[in-house]
């Protein structure tokens, strides 16, 4: 096991795309890390530069107290697990797990005991004759990383590795995956573009966006205190609802008004930030998880104050059974940052509430959403940062 260090890290292409700026990051031993953001932000390029399968063009990178800048792949002592299996159909799952201990020239033996042990891991006794072909795509998937395994490696590195599976797999095999990461305790650094998947595999989280590092923190860290807009926007489904309003101080108390329409922010939650006092009279970004978003009309506004209420039109109704997620036209200016994929961008302003499943609103009506004031994000519009402290 060993921890892996980015120091200062850039990597520029030939035709001067800059993949990847400056970047400092350390992976502790024994950590499960998650390299999450939209395509292109640069993760699985920060991942390829540990693997040895991209150059690096300015910075360091170490595994445990080494530098391995100019060491080629097969002496950085890792194991890759790809999207695509990569598995030999001619040969059995027991000669694939064990395919690179023969090519160390391993001892037959240890080479049965790494095997049979992987196989067990991975609850693959039953299959151990069977070849490829046979096998379901998260048995395949099971079979790569027995592959890895056996090589005992300082260091996991996964790119993808679930995204040829459906639905029902990912989840199943999100699971073992994490549960075999603890098992091992092995370093292990993971590539996904779904926040979900980032989120109930990590240790911490690291999210980028054009190459850049925005936030490295726990998985709860991230959705509770985004430290700027893009990470606000992109953790959480549905993502945050973010618009534009202007702060008043009302004595202790706070106003925010948002179109034609206004909120009023308790005492205790303005005392919690107090630099918002600053922004008095000016334009910031304001932030509310759907999940704080109640049918007034239910009388179940938990956190919400008397009337504090906004009030729409339904454009998307979403009944899942244990919830009602809608998606609600208002009077004002959503703040949306570059990279986010917003499929609403075109329909004007949507605030998305999660609404108990007694709700009765449907397409058209008129929605009156109790907003709970005591869970809103501030952020500053000319800096895109979080208001803290």
């Amino acid at each position: 096991m060993a921890r892996i260090t980015f120091s200062n890290v850039d990597k520029i292409y030939e035709n001067g795309f800059h993949a990847v700026h400056d970047l400092n990051l350390e992976i502790a031993d024994g950590e499960f890390l998650v390299l999450v953001g939209p395509s292109g932000c640069g993760k699985s390029t920060a991942l390829r530069m540990i693997a040895g399968l991209e150059s690096i063009s300015e910075g360091t990178v170490r595994i445990g107290d080494r530098v391995v800048n100019n060491i080629p792949a097969k002496g950085r002592d890792i194991a890759m697990v790809f999207q695509s299996y990569a598995l030999y159909p001619h040969m059995t799952v027991w000669e694939n797990i064990a395919f690179p201990l023969k090519l160390r020239k391993t001892p037959k033996e240890e080479i049965a005991r790494r095997v049979d042990e992987a196989a067990r891991l991975l609850e693959l006794e039953d299959f151990i004759d069977v070849k490829p072909g046979q096998l379901s795509g998260g048995q395949r998937q099971r079979v790569a990383m027995g592959r890895s395994i056996v090589r005992q490696p300082a260091a996991f590195l996964m790119d993808e590795p679930l995204s040829n599976l459906d639905a029902k797999l990912r989840v199943q095999m999100r699971a073992e995956i994490s549960k075999l990461q603890r098992t091992l305790k092995v370093t292990t650094v993971y590539v996904t573009h779904d926040q979900v998947e980032a989120m109930t595999m990590g240790d911490r989280v690291a999210v980028l966006s054009r190459g850049s590092l925005q936030q490295v923190d726990t998985p709860q860290n991230l959705y509770d205190r985004p430290e700027n807009l893009f990470v606000a926007s992109f953790i959480g489904s549905p993502q945050m609802n973010i618009v534009e309003a202007t702060f008043t101080l009302d004595g202790n108390a706070g106003r925010i008004d948002l179109g034609t329409q206004s909120l009023v922010i308790p005492e205790d939650a303005v005392a919690a930030v107090p630099s918002l006092r600053g922004y008095d009279g000016k334009r910031v970004g304001i932030g509310v998880r759907p999940e704080n978003v109640h049918d007034a009309t239910l009388g179940a506004a938990t956190g919400a104050l008397a009337g504090n209420t906004i009030t729409g039109t339904v454009e998307v109704r979403e009944g899942i059974g244990s919830e009602i997620v809608v998606h609600v036209l208002i009077d004002a200016t959503a703040v949306r940052p570059d990279d986010i994929d917003d499929p609403s961008a075109n329909l004007g302003t949507l605030f998305v509430g999660r609404l108990d499943p007694n709700s009765r609103l449907q397409i058209g009506d008129t929605a009156v959403l109790a907003v709970s004031t005591d869970h809103l994000h501030f952020f500053d519009l000319e800096t895109g940062l979080a208001i803290r402290g």
